[in-house]
């Protein structure tokens, strides 16, 4: 019989590692092709990894909330009968055959050296460790002296940040000035009588963790501005019943959100941008990711790929499949990667506006409010009137470090004018 070694495949082009949270199969069980195999889980997305080829499943090489980086070998699969030769490109993606002799078994391991660090001690760390190490100017000797917590002594993400946290702490060398400083640190918290504890999720920690960086990594600064969008609601009114006996779906306000926020996009470019260290990265392609409320209580932030090359037919389809995806958990990885701007809409919860964290490497966030009945002065011939008109609250949070204030009022000034200006005889 041969062997096959099932190995981490990669789930994105900035995954490096990813967490085993299920076995379906247990050493000893018989697997067909295609069975799932197992459950992962990244930063990104959880997904079920299907078994790439049948027979008996000899060794689980690791356990259940085990972190492996990608390209290590997670399973040994014993191969009934002839093995079928693969695809070369689908073999490198899931699995590799292999002798049965230990000493080739070891060679393959050393081959791996893309997931090696060149640090002279030889330790590994993964690209979202030294990404992290390199944003906090952390010297490699400095990187070497923390201790790590993964498998083999590694360093994980949550080691580096902890580390991070402790390095920031204020030291404090005068005695006097002691209470003062010690009054801006935060109280140690306990469960009191009655109280109830629970204890975060896997997602609800990995979104704590992301909000926390984002606001020490970027220059957090919001701005405002109303929008009259009588014409919008109008003509949305005019045309969603017959959307939906056509679509078998509703058609909300986001697909036009979306669209003119692409277009907007187009025009600043420094929007739609990222930094890395003294670096502009100006995206060629605009991603608009959104934010969608799970059953859980968690977000996800699907992204609808170039979104300016998109009718609203094809957002509003798009909007739908992402969002009923992420309600499911069926999103694949690829949905939810490479954003370069977000949208948040507090409007779904009928709330006016609020001022959204940055989503990193992203340099902005738009916020959209409720869409609410107002009066208004119109001008007219005749002179000033007040008239009952439908407004919403735009918010814009921002990296000030890149966008002035100016950029990001002409910016929202721009999606203003867009909303107030929708042609009702548009056409989807």
């Amino acid at each position: 019989m041969a062997k096959y070694e099932v190995v981490m495949p990669k789930m994105g082009e900035s995954v490096q590692e990813a967490t085993i949270t299920k076995w379906f199969k247990k050493e000893g069980d018989r697997v067909e092709e295609d069975d799932s195999l197992l459950e992962i889980a990244t930063d990104k997305v959880d997904t079920e990894i299907p078994s790439p080829v049948a027979g008996i499943l000899v060794k689980a090489l690791y356990k259940e909330n085990d972190t492996v980086p990608v390209g290590e070998v997670i399973a040994v699969i014993d191969i009934d009968g002839e093995t079928k030769v693969k695809d070369e490109k689908e073999e490198k993606a899931v699995a590799k055959p292999v002798e049965e002799k230990p000493e080739q078994k070891e060679t393959a391991r050393e081959d791996k050296k893309p997931l090696k660090a060149d640090r002279p001690s030889g330790r590994f760390y993964s690209p979202l460790v030294r990404n992290i190490a390199k944003q906090e100017n952390i010297s490699g000797a400095e990187l070497d002296s923390i201790g790590g917590t993964g498998k083999n002594g590694r360093v994980s993400k949550q080691d580096i940040l902890k580390y991070v946290r402790s390095r920031k702490a204020p030291q404090v060398h005068d005695k006097a000035a002691r209470p003062s400083m010690e009054a801006q640190q935060s109280a140690p918290v306990s469960a009191g009588p009655g109280d109830k504890v629970i204890q975060m999720d896997r997602i609800r920690k990995l979104i704590a963790e992301h909000m926390v960086l984002s606001k020490r990594t970027s220059a957090h600064v919001a701005s405002f501005i109303e929008a009259d969008v009588t014409n919008l609601v109008r003509w949305r009114n005019k045309i969603k019943d017959e959307f939906y006996a056509r679509e078998k779906q509703k058609f909300t306000y986001m697909p036009v959100f979306v669209d003119i926020t692409a277009k907007a996009l187009k025009k600043f470019t420094f929007i739609n941008a990222s930094v890395e260290g003294d670096k502009i990265i100006l995206r060629k392609n605009i991603n608009i990711g959104f934010a969608v409320a799970l059953p859980t209580g968690n977000l996800i932030v699907p992204v609808i790929k170039n979104a300016d090359q998109k009718n609203l037919l094809g957002l509003a389809m798009e909007l739908a499949r992402l969002a009923d995806a992420a309600r499911k958990a069926k999103l694949a990885p690829g949905d939810i990667q490479d954003g370069t701007f977000t949208i948040s809409n507090f409007g779904t919860f009928k709330n006016m506006t609020g001022t959204p964290i940055i989503n990193q490497p992203q340099l902005a966030i738009l916020g959209t409010g409720t869409i609410e009945k107002k009066p208004a002065v119109l001008e007219t011939p005749d002179g000033d009137v007040i008239a009952i008109r439908h407004k919403m609250i735009l918010s814009l949070s921002y990296d000030h470090r890149i966008i002035d204030g100016a950029m990001a009022g002409e910016f929202l000034l721009e999606l203003k004018n867009m909303l107030e200006q929708f042609d009702m005889n548009t056409v989807i």
